[in-house]
């Protein structure tokens, strides 16, 4: 959904992020039993006897979006993943004769997954959490399903459907295992994709009610509600947990609700987004009157599809556009800001993913949302995620790093791309260097040159059609992407693009 950059960034050490001295995950939480330890994280605790907004060790936290796992990456494994259980798909996989991992322009295959996942294992460090914000299923999963089952991409009857169904949750279930396995006990908080459905294009209803329980036994740790989470999540896709012994609550949103690719007929979701908007509101305004600090979670947000919006065909020779493409639905997203601003201060991290790229936008309320790059190379970007240093003392993020996978030169790991601060120069907390940022990449050259050349997670110069689905960023639609960081409404986007 983005363009591809070209200015290659020079790489920095991805263990600069803060650890928390002499603390090991162990420390944290022992889950499997069904008791909860005291999660000691400085600021980040109340049970052992310190609040938010004390002093506090900081800590790390590994953040990771768009997997899209492709399972049927080698069709000829079809037939033994369609009669084998999840748990025994790794042998499966590891018959295939394709061991490299995804090209440009694919879905994340088995290999990718390995080494990405081996990647996180090595970075956890003392992290309490880790996050996934998105998109556990390739793209057009159940069509390709169809395709290996009967040779169409569409059903024949309810007995496919029903098998694509079951293929699909262990799809789900395989992944959840093998993330569960790369990150120990630590609880997966997450927020739901678009690619997470049984139609291609969701997540629906049943897959919601199908899946409710892996996610909450198997990303979740079961921590939290578990009957407040099953309600919300079957009802529509979010949840809130508040992990125990901590001052936080983390609100997992179902975002993909908002986009009007998901209702093509106006006012269809009118009541369905109305009432998670509504249990937002209530559950900032609970944490508000607790002191607590929230961390929210989304897979798409808010503002312009910039990709979408800066393809060629959409932009003249002046860099003007006539019009813009939007992530959500207007009306969806001018109450969703109106919702955040009435509590400064609350929100202290909001992440988000989908674009697959290295971004981030900054809200009217000043909150800034950080987007994950993806795993999976599907739009031209090497695969890619990040190590956020939180402070301990107000749980905001620091910094980060960002980790990448040059599918050019095929190392034999995920390696350290570069660190915020240090690449920069804009020392934290990170919303602040973030706000600094902003304005710098249209006045300073070398800032701008950098941003443009993470964004696609170091993949910035691609060869033919068949390495990218967008064009670069040129000098021409670069404000396209500089306007679409702080606009959120769709006429001012365009009205920021056509005034340079």
């Amino acid at each position: 959904m983005a363009s591809n950059s070209k200015h290659h960034g020079s790489n920095q050490d991805s263990t600069s992020t803060t650890r928390s001295p002499g603390i090991t995950r162990r420390d944290f939480v022992k889950y499997s039993t069904g008791t909860v330890a005291c999660i000691y994280l400085g600021g980040l605790t109340t049970a052992c006897g310190s609040k938010s907004g004390s002093s506090g060790s900081d800590f790390p936290v590994v953040v990771f979006s768009d997997v899209h796992f492709n399972p049927l990456y080698d069709p000829s494994l079809f037939p033994a993943l369609n009669a084998a259980a999840a748990s025994d798909w790794d042998a499966v996989f590891r018959t295939s004769a394709l061991t490299a991992p995804s090209a440009w322009g694919k879905d994340s295959n088995y290999p990718l997954l390995t080494l990405a996942l081996a990647g996180i294992t090595q970075n956890l460090g003392a992290s309490p959490f880790v996050i996934y914000t998105g998109d556990i299923l390739g793209h057009g999963l159940p069509q390709m399903f169809y395709f290996n089952l009967n040779g169409t991409t569409a059903p024949r009857d309810a007995a496919d459907v029903a098998a694509m169904q079951a293929f699909t949750d262990k799809a789900v279930a395989f992944f959840m295992a093998k993330v569960r396995a790369a990150v120990g006990t630590v609880p997966v908080l997450f927020a739901v994709g678009n690619g997470d459905s049984y139609t291609g294009y969701g997540p629906d209803s049943a897959f919601l009610a199908n899946t409710a329980e892996l996610f909450y036994t198997s990303f979740l740790n079961g921590i939290g509600d578990h009957q407040a989470f099953l309600t919300t999540f079957t009802r529509g896709g979010y949840y809130a947990v508040e992990p125990p012994g901590t001052n936080l609550m983390v609100i997992g949103l179902n975002t993909i609700i908002f986009s009007p690719l998901v209702a093509p007929t106006p006012g269809a979701n009118d009541s369905a987004v109305a009432a998670q908007l509504d249990w937002l509101d209530s559950r900032l305004a609970a944490a508000t009157v607790a002191g607590k600090k929230v961390w929210l979670l989304m897979h798409a947000p808010p503002g312009a599809d910039i990709g979408t919006t800066a393809k060629p065909a959409n932009v003249d020779a002046n860099g003007h556009i006539a019009t813009a493409t939007m992530m959500w639905v207007s009306e969806y997203q001018t109450r969703f800001l109106q919702i955040v601003a009435n509590y400064p201060g609350s929100i202290s991290l909001t992440l988000a993913g989908h674009t697959h790229m290295d971004e981030y936008r900054v809200l009217p309320s000043s909150d800034t949302v950080e987007i994950t790059p993806a795993i999976a190379p599907y739009f031209g970007n090497n695969p890619a995620f990040k190590r956020f240093a939180i402070s301990g003392a107000t749980l905001k993020p620091l910094d980060y790093s960002a980790l990448n996978y040059d599918l050019a030169t095929a190392p034999a790991q995920f390696s350290a791309y570069y660190t915020f601060s240090a690449a920069y120069a804009l020392p934290g907390p990170l919303d602040t260097a973030l706000a600094r940022l902003t304005p710098a990449l249209v006045t300073n050259s070398a800032q701008q040159a950098l941003y443009r050349g993470y964004y696609y997670s170091g993949h910035n110069a691609p060869h033919s059609v068949s390495d990218t689905l967008f064009n670069p960023i040129t000098d021409t639609n670069w404000r396209i992407y500089w306007s679409g960081i702080a606009t959120m409404e769709q006429q001012a986007f365009i009205d920021s693009i056509n005034a340079s």
